[in-house]
Parts: C-alpha cells; structure tokens; sequence
C-alpha cells in the first residue's frame, strides 16, 4: 500500500498558499485492508475513507468511464491494481494531477509543474470533457488564481462540451455551488469571463449574459457596457470582503437592463421592476438560498431609490426604510447599502465616489427605531389610528433633528 498527498494540497504549497485542506490516494489497497487499519469508510459513489485520527480523505485510486450525460453519469472502478498514473489522468486540470509522496517525491506525469511555472490551465486529457462541472470549477480557478491563463486548446474543448449539451445537464444545486464559491474569490469577474468565452454563461445564466453590450447613458457610466458595469461592482463587492449574499446582490441587481426596449436605450427607466421579475426566475431555476434571495430582492427593487434620499420629504424618507423592511431587518438594510455602494463605486471613474447619505440612512434609522412604538399605540382609543400615530410620530421626530429635504446633495446617481 502506498499513499500520495495529491490535488489542490500539492498545487498550493507549490504556488506559497496556505494549505487548508489535504487529500490523499491509496494505491495497491482494499476497502477491507483500509477499514481493518482503522480507517472510517465515508464514500457513497467511490471508496474514500477518514483517517483514524487526522480525519483527513483517503480515496483508493480509481479510474472512471463514461455511461451518460452530466457529472453522475460514471462508472468508477477502484481496484488494487489501479496505478497512480491511471489516478491523476482522471483529474481535471494538470495543475491538480500532481502527486507527492510520503518522502516528498513529486509525481507529475502530466507536465503539472510546468503549467504553475506558466500560470496555466490546461485539461490532463480528453477525459475534461467528460463532466461538465469541471467548466465550472476552471471559471472558479480562474477568480481565484487572478495570474492564471486558460489554455487555447482547453477553452476549445469546453467549446466543445458546450455546444454538446453537456452543461445542460448540471444540477442546479452543483451551478449555484460552483458559482457561489467563484462569487467569493479573489475576482469574481474573471469566472464570468471564462464562463462567457466558452458560451456556458448563456445556458446556465442567460440573464446575466444578455446584459455585455448592452449600452448605458456614458455620463453616469463612463463604462458603457452594462456587462462591464456588473463586473466592476462584483469585483469591488469582493475587494471590500463583502458577504455572500451582498455580491449575489450586486451581480443581479441589474438584470432588467437586458431586457430595455432597443428603441429607449441607452436610459434603462423602470429597469428595477423587470429586474426584480428577472431575478424571481433566476433564484428559483438555481433554487438559491434565502437569504441571497431575500437581500437580492430589496436589492434589485430599490437601488436606484437610495441615492434619491436626499431629495425627499421625512415622510417619504420613512416609506423607503419600511419598503425596505429596515426597522425589523437593520442588518439586512446596512447589507442592502453595501450593495448600493458596490453598483455606485462599480463604475469607471467613481470608484472613490462619497457616500454620505448611506451614513445618513444609518443613523436616520437608528433615530427612528428609538421612537416608543408600543407606548403610543397604548395612548389611542381608536387601534385603527395606531399605525399612523406611529408614523406621524417617527416622521416628527425626524423632523425634529434633521432638516429636510437632506442638506446632502446626492452627486451622480447609479444610473
């Protein structure tokens, strides 16, 4: 029995990364050899086992073939007799097929290092184009190694599975996963952009898609593009460390401009609605988590509403915080403005813009939350009456400490 360090463990040492999580393969081994040392067997579709006290993975070699459509459809046959060589071809990109051995040996029958030498990826074999989530995790690969290039002839090959269908058959479950932890690397954008070269974007998220060339009024857009703009708000969303849920919103919070009748363009009025109606479709065809969904929402609807809050009555200024639903979800609103920051600073030229009124909004908030709700509805006889007691109440207090409309100027709406 002989045991190999391999895949993502061995790539980022050998690029200076912090290793977080270590894989192994066994080669020359039995389910029952490996359980008779301890080891706890874990895998459903192949034999992968928790070492006794690291409880780290230890999967026999293995080498797979082809029966169907999509990233299930495989046989995989485990064997002893299975060789390392035979393991590592199966892998997906030759920067991930090379193996270390307990002596620290590399093992890189695939010219691996070579590529980490070139920042490239490129495919171990045809065998890529076997599973169509392996287009995925490149586009993911490429927003986490931002000096990373895709090899001509791989970009060519999933090309290729594209226009055979292959993504067609992901899960949706595998597409939101993949896109969610490509949303929370280094460059979102550069995973669009794979994904867009090689016309996967356009099966998996046609939404977003539509929107490159999409044209957009030059003075609040230096940027033109709408596809541009989109890409330069999730990168600043990623660069400032934002949430999960806050760059979903600010990679969707735009997709009615797709949808502008060509004969309107480049002003895109009343593109929140189509955006909100775009994006329904969008999270439940990716049945994507509520709280992505929920914030995505606000996002889409109300965006272009925040950078208005200067002009407005206090009364007016209240109805955006309840539309908003602010008083019961104040994290979720301080995430809504992290979101409108990014779509505001995502754009050429702005990306210093001030913001004063997000503060403003904050703080307005807080004043209002410190109204007594429950002792003015005790004060009135009449219930029907309390919820406008209430708002009457918050309004003035408003009022009372801040004069509207706002002394801030907004400069230069999102567009």
């Amino acid at each position: 029995m002989q045991i190999y360090t391999v895949g993502g463990a061995v790539r980022d040492r050998l690029l200076g990364l912090s290793v977080k999580d270590r894989d192994h393969v066994v080669v020359g081994s039995t389910p029952e050899a490996m359980v008779a040392l301890g080891y706890r067997p874990v895998g459903k579709d192949f034999p992968v086992f928790l070492h006794p006290e690291s409880h780290e993975e230890y999967a026999l070699a293995r080498t797979e073939r082809k029966t169907a459509k999509g990233y299930k459809g495989f046989v995989i046959h485990a064997d002893p007799e299975v060789t390392l060589e035979q393991d590592l071809a199966r892998r997906d990109l030759t920067i991930n097929a090379i193996a270390e051995a307990e002596n620290g040996q590399l093992i890189d029958p695939y010219h691996g290092l070579a590529d980490i030498e070139a920042r490239v990826f490129r495919h171990v074999s045809p065998a890529f184009s076997e599973d169509p989530v392996r287009i995925l995790r490149v586009a993911r690969f490429a927003a986490r190694f931002t000096d990373f290039t895709l090899a001509d002839e791989t970009l060519t090959l999933m090309r290729q599975m594209v226009e055979e269908g292959e993504v067609d058959a992901l899960v949706p479950e595998r597409v939101w996963q993949e896109l969610a932890r490509g949303l929370m690397e280094a460059k979102p954008s550069r995973m669009f952009e794979v994904l867009r070269a090689c016309g996967a974007l356009q099966r998996i998220l046609p939404e977003l898609d539509q929107l490159f060339g999409v044209p957009q009024t030059a003075k609040y857009h230096p940027e033109v593009d709408t596809g541009l703009h989109i890409m330069l708000v999730i990168d600043y969303a990623a660069a400032q460390g934002f949430s999960l849920p806050i760059r979903f919103a600010a990679l969707t919070h735009d997709l009615g401009k797709g949808t502008t009748p060509k004969d309107v363009l480049p002003r895109h009025i009343g593109h929140e609605e189509r955006s909100v109606k775009l994006l329904q479709q969008v999270v439940k065809r990716m049945r994507v988590p509520n709280d992505c969904k929920d914030l995505g929402l606000v996002v889409a609807r109300f965006h272009g509403k925040v950078h208005q809050v200067c002009e407005m009555r206090a009364a007016t200024v209240l109805t955006f915080l309840q539309e908003t639903d602010a008083l019961r979800q104040p994290q979720r609103f301080k995430d809504f403005l992290s979101a409108c920051e990014a779509d505001a600073r995502g754009r050429t030229g702005f990306e210093q813009q001030e913001l004063p009124y997000f503060q403003l909004l904050l703080d307005i908030l807080k004043l209002v939350q410190s109204v007594d709700a429950g002792a003015i509805a005790q004060a009135q006889t009449d219930p029907s009456r309390i919820k406008d007691a209430v708002f009457a109440a918050r309004v003035h207090t408003m009022e009372q400490h801040y004069q509207f409309p706002l002394s801030q100027s907004v400069t230069g709406g999102s567009g």
